[in-house]
């Protein structure tokens, strides 16, 4: 039992957002201790996001907000105490890392902070230095934050918040713009941080995958906003899966890829269910290990790819690109691109973090307008189209759904696409409702788009650009901030829009999707083609991926080829 008097302290917390109708969380009550590390979790909307920030003041002395119930930090109570007093004993990294990025080098944005506290130089300079080497940006620390790629940018937040040095840290889905290798080197910091059992942790995120790595404890919001379970790792995922799966919770691959083992006769009922790779591969027959696979009663050790046979894209290619070349300023981001991209084909682009993945999809798709006669869509080149002409062939989904948001209300973003191509209002009504429904947002229709939870915004995000119907979709980092159930109704989406003709692009850094969904790979690095090509070619060829800066997903490491190809079909 812990002696120690816990550093958080939350009792019948409700937090309503203006304009908001509903608490969202709603009469939540819980303590965390030093040595913790307490997973959040809840679908998309129950509230996860608010309740961090409720947690280092922000809601409600910064973000206006109706609060019962009472939030205490070290005693301090978070609703008077001022915010950056608080900073001391909690330290926050946001969803959105450009929401606290405020100097120009990387060194300064570190040392801000620290220097606000009034530290003697010689410790805002070691402090500084421990944190960046430790995400790996010390060599970087002169540039501009805005010269990071996405991923870099959330790296630099989380280095703020490591050497602040507070007994508390909230991070708010900390890895989600990360590549696998910065997933580890996060983990590895925050690992770093709690291995004293002073400081606690409290982390909202989706990969639970490097969260079981560290994880103590989950607490699992209800789509209302309630508490539903609190409790030990192991307890709550393997006693309550049927539960999560049905609310939409994210579980560990392992533990999804065990449920379908399980399905399949493969594994056996009396193992628990396995929460890590590890935990998976060891609970496997020994016969399953070795290829010795046994399927509706047929033993075949070559098992025919089933996965791939429906997936074979026909047609010339729909998105070509020769010779592009886009600099940033002085910069130059991509080098001589050559690129087909196949009508009917659903194509990830991915690559380590600033390998110019994002700059390159939105090159493909004329957000970035690209150098003249470099990018053909279906005959378009969109460095010369008008915005109707774009909208009509191409839709494009932002890593960051803020930046394409441009009306006040939820309906009036969904109808503005609409509205360009002349639509008459019964149709725009007709298709916007379609939309809100498809999406769940059928209440959130008069709500303006920035007071959305982040998975709502992302929704309403991929319902911009697909309203117009275009022949290619591009998104960049699709799943993010969404829930299981969410994520999996989006690509479901996208396997329809596939079936009726559409080309779909996407960024992600979600590798596990990539083996699961798509059906052709474009591997980048610094700014080239490293590889491109069907995604079971690539996955099938020894060190592509690793020697692009990338790691396979855990499960692709540790299960065999049989099982990896069986546990892939069960996701489709």
């Amino acid at each position: 039992m812990r002696t120690t008097a816990p550093l958080l302290r939350v009792r019948d917390l409700s937090l309503t957002h203006v304009g908001a109708a509903h608490a969202s969380p709603q009469g939540v009550s819980f303590d965390v201790s030093p040595g913790e590390v307490v997973l959040v979790l809840g679908p998309s909307g129950s509230g996860k996001s608010t309740l961090t920030l409720a947690v280092n003041g922000l809601i409600p002395q910064s973000v206006p907000a109706e609060v019962t119930g009472s939030v205490e930090v070290n005693g301090r109570s978070t609703a008077s105490f001022p915010v950056a007093a608080l900073s001391t004993d909690v330290a926050m990294v946001f969803q959105d890392p450009d929401a606290q990025l405020v100097t120009g080098t990387l060194l300064d944005e570190v040392a801000f902070a620290l220097e606000n506290l009034l530290l003697p130089v010689p410790d805002v300079l070691s402090r500084a230095e421990a944190a960046l080497r430790r995400v790996g940006l010390w060599d970087r620390r002169d540039w501009n934050p805005d010269r990071l790629s996405g991923g870099g940018r959330q790296r630099l937040a989380i280095a703020c918040a490591l050497a602040m040095g507070s007994p508390l840290i909230v991070l708010d889905e900390p890895t989600a713009n990360l590549d696998p290798r910065g997933i580890d080197d996060v983990y590895d910091a925050l690992g770093d941080l709690v291995s004293a059992n002073d400081r606690a942790v409290v982390l909202v995120e989706h990969n639970l995958d490097a969260a079981m790595r560290l994880a103590t404890r989950v607490l699992v919001l209800d789509g209302a906003g309630a508490l539903a379970f609190d409790g030990p790792v192991g307890e709550i995922l393997r006693g309550h899966t049927d539960e999560l799966v049905d609310m939409g919770v994210w579980l560990p691959a392992a533990a999804l890829a065990g449920r379908m083992l399980r399905a399949r006769g493969i594994l056996s009922e009396e193992v628990p269910l396995p929460l890590t790779p590890e935990e998976l591969a060891a609970a496997l027959p020994e016969a399953h290990l070795h290829g010795e696979i046994a399927v509706a009663g047929r033993t075949d050790p070559n098992p025919p790819d089933l996965r791939y046979l429906s997936l074979h894209p026909s047609g010339a290619p729909l998105v070509r690109a020769r010779g592009l070349t886009v600099r940033r300023g002085r910069s130059e981001i991509l080098h001589g691109i050559d690129l087909d991209i196949p009508a009917g084909s659903l194509t990830a682009i991915v690559g380590a973090n600033g390998a110019g993945k994002t700059t390159l999809i939105q090159a493909l798709a004329g957000v970035v307008p690209p150098p003249k006669r470099q990018v053909d869509i279906a005959g378009l080149d969109p460095a010369t189209a008008s915005p109707r002409e774009l909208a009509g062939r191409i839709g494009f989904v932002f890593q960051n759904p803020e930046h394409q948001f441009i009306a006040h209300t939820v309906f009036d973003e969904l109808a503005h696409g609409l509205r360009l191509q002349r639509a008459d209002d019964a149709e725009i009504a007709a298709r916007v409702g379609e939309m809100l429904t498809r999406f769940g947002l059928e209440h959130k229709s008069d709500v303006h788009p920035f007071l959305l939870s982040g998975g709502e915004k992302r929704r309403l995000s991929v319902g911009t650009a697909l309203i117009t119907r275009p022949r290619v979709l591009a998104l960049d980092e699709p799943t993010f901030g969404q829930d299981r159930a969410r994520a999996a109704e989006l690509l479901g989406l996208l396997a329809d829009l596939r079936a009726d003709g559409t080309t779909i692009v996407v960024v992600t850094h979600d590798l596990q999707l990539v083996v699961d969904r798509t059906t052709h790979t474009v591997i980048l690095a610094d700014g080239r083609v490293h590889a491109a090509g069907r995604t079971a070619d690539l996955f099938a060829t020894d060190d592509v991926f690793e020697s692009a800066g990338l790691r396979l997903p855990a499960l692709q490491r540790a299960l065999p080829a049989h099982l990896r190809t069986l546990v892939a079909e069960g996701a489709r």
